[in-house]
């Protein structure tokens, strides 16, 4: 299979030169007070000298430079306490009081591969997890009372944290009464709902034990690395292994990585081209909260699971079902799960390659014919280019083929749409470009060492110079940034849609083995920060990203969803701008001109005006911080969230990939055909960001002449 490089970012495999091996003298062993009892978990000796590679590495050689100081300590320290305890249920506030005492020594452990610090709080949390394991035993030991008006609040990431002990079996009784009261209210019978219960805390009690030494040892080592920046991890080999199989994007399953976060398995990343990906009702974030097998199979509770044994699950051969329920990461507090079928498949790029479609819009008074390139990643056959292949598939062989056929079928303007477009091949999105723009700059990347560089189209021909239009959403990233970036600064298209996720960094993998070699334990991965990427303009796509012409209605705020949402991203700056002549399609009268048709279009258009009342619903739904525990306003509480679930009402009007009928089957190709382009018409007919970049693309051609601008249609 042809094997291609991509991810959420442009991943340069680059050698980090200069290091010298790293040995472990005497006089860097432990220095922290501590013993280690018989059960507790220990650092190896490997382990030890990884810290101290990782910390020489992140210190000389990671983009940003930070120095290994109290500050950074403080900061790590912080960030592990969350990763450990993220929603206060374990520790108590006198654990606090007693990290306390590495606040501002843990730069100083670091540089001396000390482990202490990080085994010693992480041992202390597995002990205050086991003592949360035997209370829920004995509270499930006694019927529960929802008669009792009172409520409890599920997110408690900034709440104080318990007093004592007392005050934290109070908060597990409400959690615990709560996820009994969903479930009665869902007709699970009492008895089963206590016994499941009790079989999901000893399950994560059994997970606890078999919890491994390298498992702290990366949780530490990401709450270090996620300091300095969020791109910036460290994989043990396991982890290392697994991302190494995605990016090689051949296996069976869903197309999703996970991770276990606090009791949840959540989506991290959707795999391009994969059943998850195309179903359009998962995102990063969402948790899965149970597992079934088939049509009809019954559901398994996952809360609780370790990410491995939760795979094991979902994943299976290929052309079978599995169901998941699902908890969205933006979901209102107290959410019923949605339910979603997918049908698992092989995993290969192929699935992620551009479409081209023939839209027709009518506007103005006029019938409009537009041409949509759906792009859902920027790939580029590697492979193919190592071997010297002329016909190598690529993200810009497939576009400059789309849009010579859409000239010749004479279409009005383009629209190439991507939304959920997480990034790939920067020499793609460079190339990309290429094909709307004479020669010139389109992004430029600084180096750590402050080396500024550019990427040049340097074919003066252009493919395609008639009416340009680029939808983009929030989670729209990296490469898709460049490209969305350059065609905006080149004023060549107007680009309609959500502000994009911010991803301006390059990251590089290090093969931490080679430069601890003879270790009888594998050492992993380091994933390091090492450039930034500029616009023409000199300003960074890194945190803000790129602010459409004309900005539509987002459910995604900037505090929950994207770079900026990251406490630790790199800042938004400015360096000098390249040399480059724009156009003249697009000036600031027009896009004016094109603000003010949109706020016509927010008045008179239905399927505008129900995406706003759905995301102010939403919004206001989510400012709600508590839910009942006395089951008659437990029921009101979900019978009002089933009556307007404003993410299914947002679904609905979203290019949302429906389970195919389990009704009538066709098996005649041409018959499948036309149904599958008979269902994609009806998807795009209730994709509102659709309509409205269709809206606003002809009325930019309507006015165009209007406001001076001469812009080339139906040109062969």
């Amino acid at each position: 299979m042809k094997k291609y490089l991509i991810a959420l970012v442009p991943v340069t495999l680059l050698a980090v030169m200069g290091l010298r091996s790293t040995s472990h003298s005497a006089e860097k062993n432990l220095t922290v007070a501590y013993k280690f009892s018989e059960d507790d978990l220990k650092p190896t000796e490997t382990q030890k000298k990884v810290e101290e590679l990782v910390t020489q590495i992140l210190t000389n050689y990671h983009y940003r430079r930070v120095p290994l100081n109290d500050s950074l300590s403080s900061k790590i320290l912080d960030n592990y306490i969350k990763e450990l305890d993220g929603n206060k249920m374990n520790f108590t506030k006198q654990d606090i009081q007693d990290f306390e005492q590495f606040r501002y020594s843990l730069d100083d452990q670091l540089q001396k591969g000390d482990l202490t610090a990080a085994y010693q709080i992480y041992n202390i949390y597995r002990k205050r997890a086991k003592e949360r394991f035997t209370f829920v035993n004995q509270l499930l030991a006694k019927p529960m009372n929802f008669n009792v008006d009172e409520v409890y609040t599920p997110d408690r990431e900034k709440a104080e944290w318990a007093s004592n002990k007392q005050e934290l079996d109070e908060i597990w009784r409400k959690a615990i009464k709560s996820t009994l009261l969903d479930w009665k209210i869902s007709g699970k019978a009492d008895t089963s709902a206590v016994k499941d219960l009790k079989e999901r805390y000893s399950r994560s009690e059994k997970y606890f034990d078999k919890t491994k030494s390298e498992d702290v040892f990366q949780q530490y080592m990401n709450s270090f690395t996620e300091s300095i920046d969020p791109h910036t991890n460290y994989m043990i080999p396991k982890a290392a292994a697994q991302f190494n199989q995605e990016m090689a994007q051949s296996f069976e399953g869903i197309g999703a990585t996970l991770r276990l976060d606090g009791d949840y398995v959540t989506i991290i990343e959707l795999i391009t081209g994969g059943p998850a990906y195309r179903s359009k009702a998962l995102k990063p974030k969402d948790r899965i909260v149970a597992v079934a097998q088939g049509e009809n199979g019954a559901f398994t509770d996952i809360v609780g699971w370790m990410t491995d044994d939760a795979v094991k699950l979902i994943k299976g051969p290929k052309n079978t079902i599995v169901r998941l329920k699902i908890l969205s990461g933006d979901a209102a507090v107290g959410s019923v799960p949605k339910e979603v079928r997918l049908v698992r498949e092989k995993i290969k790029l192929e699935d992620g390659s551009a479409k081209k479609d023939i839209l027709e819009f009518t506007n103005n008074g006029r019938s409009y014919k537009l041409g949509l390139i759906t792009l859902p990643v920027f790939y580029r056959d590697f492979e193919g280019v190592r071997k010297g292949e002329g016909d190598f598939k690529s993200t810009s062989a497939d576009v400059k083929k789309f849009l010579t056929e859409l000239k010749a079928e004479k279409v009005d303007g383009v629209i190439l749409d991507l939304r959920n477009n997480g990034g790939g091949s920067l020499v793609e999105a460079v190339s990309l470009t290429g094909l709307f723009i004479p020669q010139g700059p389109v992004v430029q990347r600084k180096h750590a060492d402050g080396e500024i560089s550019a990427e040049f189209d340097r074919d003066p021909s252009v493919t395609y110079d008639g009416p340009l239009g680029v939808l983009v959403n929030r989670f729209s990233a990296s490469a898709s940034e460049i490209f969305a970036g350059a065609i905006q600064d080149y004023k060549r298209g107007i680009v309609v849609g959500e502000q994009t996720y911010g991803k301006g960094t390059v990251q590089t993998l290090v093969d931490l083995g080679r430069f601890l070699k003879g270790e009888p334990d594998n050492v992993g991965q380091l994933k390091i920060t090492m450039e930034k990427f500029y616009r023409i303009t000199g300003s960074s796509t890194q945190h803000k990203g790129v602010t459409p012409d004309i900005q539509l209605p987002s459910g995604f705020s900037a505090e929950e969803y994207g770079e900026s949402s990251q406490p630790s991203a790199l800042p938004w700056d400015m360096i000098a701008t390249s040399k480059y002549t724009p156009s003249t399609d697009v000036n600031e009268q027009i896009v004016a001109s094109l603000n003010k048709k949109y706020q016509e279009h927010l008045k008179s258009e239905t399927d505008l005006k129900k995406l706003v009342a759905d995301f102010d619903y939403w919004k206001k739904t989510k400012e709600r911080k508590t839910i009942s525990l006395k089951e008659d306003k437990r029921r009101k509480e979900i019978e009002e969230q089933k009556k307007r679930n404003s993410q299914d009402l947002a679904e609905e009007l979203a290019d949302v990939e429906k389970p195919e009928a389990k009704t009538e089957v066709k098996t005649d190709s041409v018959s499948i055909a036309q149904a599958k382009q008979k269902a994609a018409k009806e998807r795009r007919e209730k994709d509102a960001y659709l309509k409205e970049t269709e809206r606003l693309l002809t009325d930019y051609i309507f006015l165009a002449p209007s406001n001076g601008i001469k812009i080339t249609q139906n040109k062969k």
